[in-house]
């Protein structure tokens, strides 16, 4: 299969790959920030945060789901949950934050690990939902396998012209 890569589409295309690993690259470097800012942060600190985001609007309507919602969140957020939640996204993000770079530079062995990685995300995110529900992991998996198409893309087209490299 020859990729035409002067074609507007292959142009576009293109545009996409880079727009998309900009917008990974960003959402990874600001899960390694939680994941240091929850390593960072007290538990009883987060607990206080939300109970003073809270208690004006459970003064003015003590039933608003809401708040309640978020308050209950934080009352039965133990410290071994948040130290895990902490690891995890320093961990996710770390790795797709390096899966963006390599990618980035052009490094080629770098795409077919790109793609198991997102792959071994999908998966992970596929069975969260299958498990526990929620339309983000819908639209986490969606966006995902759309950049494997993407980073196949662009491995096909730096694999047939090697002055990209």
């Amino acid at each position: 299969m020859i990729i035409n890569t002067a074609s507007r589409l292959g142009r576009w295309l293109h545009w996409i790959f880079e727009a998309s690993l900009l917008i990974k690259g960003l959402l990874a470097f600001g899960e390694m920030l939680g994941g240091f800012g929850l390593l960072l942060t007290p538990n009883l600190t987060i607990l206080r945060f939300v109970g003073w985001l809270t208690r004006h609007q459970l003064t003015q309507n003590p039933s608003e789901d809401m708040a309640i919602w978020a308050k209950h969140l934080a009352d039965s957020f133990p410290i071994e949950l948040q130290h895990f939640y902490a690891v995890y996204m320093l961990f996710h993000g770390t790795l797709k934050f390096t899966m963006v770079l390599m990618l980035a530079w052009r490094i080629v062995w770098a795409y077919p690990l790109a793609m198991a990685v997102l792959a071994g995300f999908v998966i992970y995110q596929m069975t969260e939902f299958f498990l526990h529900g929620g339309a983000v992991l819908l639209l986490l998996s969606g966006f995902d396998c759309f950049m494997i198409v993407l980073v196949w893309r662009e491995y096909q087209i730096l694999r047939l012209d090697p002055d990209l490299h």
